[in-house]
C-alpha cells in the first residue's frame, strides 16, 4: 500500500483496524503521561524515528507511557484525534489545513521530515517533471486535493491527462508513456523487484512545499499539558537522529509490528531517507531537525488557495505553532 496522498486519506474510517499494534517495551523509570500515537499507515521507515524512540527507552526518559497504533485502510485519524481515541497522530499539512478551514481544534506541533515524499514515477526516458506535460498520469481520487492542483499550476498540466490510479503497477509498466503517482520506497522499489526501468522525481524538489509526517495534536493537549507535547516532540526528533545512525532498534519493532515488510523494502527506505537528507536538510541544518515556519505555511496555503481547494478566509496560522520547536537545537547527525 503506497502514496501519501493514500495514506493521509486511507487514515480513514471510524474506530482503529483490528490489527493495530499496541507495543510498550520496559520503560528505564515509572512513566507519568500516557500518550496515544497513531501513525499514517502501516509500520514501515518513514515511521522509523516514532518506533525508534520507543525501542531505545526515549520516550520513557522524557516520563511518557508511548504506545504507537499503525494507520491504515478504515482509519480517520483526525476523527479518532479530535474524538479523543488518539492523543498524537502523523498529519499532513493539506489534511491540517483543511480541519483548520471546517474550525476542527487541531495544530501542527513538529514535522519529521523537511518536506513531502509524495512524488511521481516515470520510465527511464523521462527527464523531468516538466516533459510529463500531455503524458497520461495515474493518481488516486484523493489525489485530486492535494498535490494535483500544485501539478496544474506548476507545470501547466490539464486534466485531461489524468488516468485512475488503484495501487497497480501494471497499467505503468504495460505504458512506456505513461507516468503515476509514488512514494519513494514504495511504486519504485515494486517496479524495479518486477523489472521495471524507472525514474522517481520528488515534488519538493519543484517547490512542493508541505511538510513531511508531521505531528499533529488537539488544541486542549497543548493548552493543558504542554510538557507532555514537548517531551513527545523532543524524544521523537531525537528518535529521528538516531534512527538514520543505526536503525536497528527501530526496524525490530517496526517488522514486529507489520510482519509482511521485509528487510529490503526498509533498507531501500532508510538509504533513501539517508541519501536525500529527509530530516536534516533545509531549515533544520541550522534551526534543529523537526522545525516548521510560518514562511512554508504560507507558501502551502497559497497553493492551496491558488489551486481553489481551500478558502482565502482560512485562518491559516492556527493550522501550526512553533512553540515546541523553537529552542531545541536538535541538530541532524
Amino acid at each position: 500500500m503506497t502514496a501519501t496522498t493514500r495514506r493521509q486519506t486511507l487514515i480513514g474510517g471510524a474506530s482503529l483496524a483490528a490489527g493495530a499494534v499496541l507495543m510498550r517495551p520496559r520503560a528505564a523509570r515509572a512513566a507519568t503521561t500516557k500518550i496515544r500515537f497513531l501513525t499514517s499507515w502501516f509500520a514501515q521507515a518513514e515511521h522509523g524515528g516514532f518506533y525508534q524512540a520507543l525501542a531505545t527507552g526515549l520516550y520513557a526518559k522524557e516520563g511518557l507511557d508511548v504506545t504507537i497504533d499503525m494507520g491504515g485502510p478504515q482509519i480517520n485519524g483526525l476523527q479518532l484525534l479530535t474524538a479523543g481515541n488518539a492523543d498524537i497522530i502523523m498529519g499532513y499539512d493539506i489534511q491540517v489545513m483543511k480541519a483548520i478551514e471546517k474550525k476542527l481544534p487541531v495544530v501542527t506541533v513538529a514535522a519529521s521530515f523537511q518536506h513531502d515524499l509524495q512524488g511521481v514515477m516515470t520510465h527511464e526516458d523521462v527527464c523531468s517533471i516538466a516533459d510529463l506535460k500531455a503524458h497520461k498520469i495515474f493518481i488516486a481520487s484523493t489525489s485530486h486535493t492535494t498535490f494535483w492542483p500544485w501539478l496544474r499550476e506548476r507545470f501547466g498540466f490539464t486534466d485531461e491527462q489524468v488516468a485512475a490510479y488503484t495501487f497497480n503497477l501494471q497499467p505503468f509498466l504495460l505504458d512506456p508513456q505513461a507516468a503515476v503517482q509514488a512514494y519513494p520506497s514504495s511504486e519504485p522499489f515494486e517496479a524495479k523487484a518486477q523489472g521495471g526501468k524507472v525514474k522517481f522525481f520528488l515534488f519538493a524538489d519543484e517547490g512542493y512545499p508541505p511538510y513531511g509526517s508531521t505531528m499533529v495534536t488537539t488544541q486542549s493537549l497543548v493548552q493543558t499539558n504542554p510538557e507532555a507535547v514537548k517531551a513527545f516532540v523532543r524524544a521523537s526528533l531525537l528518535g529521528w537522529r538516531d534512527y538514520l545512525k543505526d536503525p536497528a532498534p527501530g526496524n525490530a519493532l517496526i517488522k514486529a509490528a507489520n510482519p509482511k515488510i521485509t528487510d529490503a523494502r526498509i533498507a531501500y527506505a532508510v538509504d533513501w531517507m539517508k541519501a536525500h537528507d529527509v530530516v536534516g536538510s533545509g531549515d533544520a541544518k541550522t534551526k534543529g531537525i523537526g522545525v516548521i515556519t510560518a514562511e512554508r505555511w504560507k507558501q502551502t496555503y497559497d497553493f492551496m488557495v491558488n489551486g481553489k481547494i481551500l478558502s482565502p478566509d482560512t485562518a491559516w496560522t492556527k493550522a501550526f505553532t512553533t512553540q515546541f520547536v523553537d529552542g531545541l537545537n536538535i541538530l541532524p547527525a
